[in-house]
């Protein structure tokens, strides 16, 4: 592991949650997706844990293993110049001393960032404690600095996902909850499940830290969220079933043996991705 050149990577990424423009993330999975970003412009690569899941045949909500899921990380960030940020779900540990050996290994695959989210199971009977969590993301960045790589921490909460709680207290809650992350130490806060402009535009001036929020229905556009000072927008699973989408588009027009046309409309051309993947890395 190259600390400097990872440390570096790091503040890369950090300064991109400080504009000027919003930080779009359609999340890569593998390492050809990773590529097919990089390729294209996108600054950094975030992954998504449900989409490394079901590629490898599990569901999400951390049935995937820790190994399996760093070890794809790691595909990824050899793959990639640019820096790469994890979702790795809620750190497949429990306990402070359990997220900072995680936190290692996380740095050791390459990540110079990650998603870290306050639900460990299916139901809002896995939240966890408001305290507890804060020593957990205490512990991340700890253990980062003492590694000399200053990983970015997008500190997540499924209050509204979920949801958990009452309707009326939800984003008192909320908030209260990003303001104890950011004190912890993280960098970004992370609200998925808000689509609602008026919501997003609250949250903005309620947390005064980079916010994220997940690309879904109903959802204002990029540049409407650029406008309301929103740091960071995630597609989480949907580009990856956006691509099973048109997979299961292909193999349905294959089986009624219609035409060939859902094959070849949005296919990349075999040279240019032949191209891409024997590019080396320098």
């Amino acid at each position: 592991m190259d600390v400097k050149a990872q440390a570096e990577k790091a503040e890369k990424l950090r300064k991109l949650h400080n504009g000027p423009r919003i930080l779009a993330l359609p999340n890569a999975w593998d390492a050809v997706t990773a590529r097919i970003l990089e390729e294209v412009g996108h600054p950094a690569i975030a992954t998504s844990s449900a989409a490394v899941a079901f590629s490898l045949g599990y569901p999400d909500g951390q049935r995937i293993s820790r190994r399996e899921m760093l070890d794809a990380v790691a595909r990824i960030t050899r793959a990639v110049r640019l820096p790469v940020t994890a979702d790795l779900e809620s750190g497949y540990g429990k306990t402070p001393a359990e997220i900072a050996d995680f936190t290692k290994g996380m740095i050791a695959a390459g990540a110079v960032g990650l998603n870290f989210e306050d639900i460990t199971g299916d139901d809002e009977s896995s939240h966890v404690e408001l305290g507890l969590q804060v020593k957990n993301i205490r512990a991340i960045r700890e253990t980062a600095a003492a590694l000399g790589v200053p990983v970015v921490i997008n500190a997540r909460t499924d209050i509204y996902l979920m949801p958990i709680g009452p309707a009326a207290t939800r984003f008192e809650r909320t908030v209260e909850r990003l303001h104890a992350y950011r004190e912890a130490g993280a960098d970004c806060l992370f609200v998925p499940g808000v689509s609602d402009r008026e919501i997003i535009a609250k949250l903005v001036k309620a947390v005064g830290a980079p916010l994220n929020i997940l690309a879904s229905q109903g959802c204002p556009s990029l540049d409407e969220l650029e406008k309301m000072g929103v740091a960071r927008v995630s597609a989480g699973s949907s580009a990856m079933r956006a691509a099973m989408g048109a997979f299961q588009r292909v193999a349905k027009d294959w089986l009624a043996h219609g035409s060939y046309d859902s094959l070849l409309q949005v296919t990349i051309p075999y040279a240019e991705l032949n191209r891409m993947m024997a590019r080396e890395l320098s």
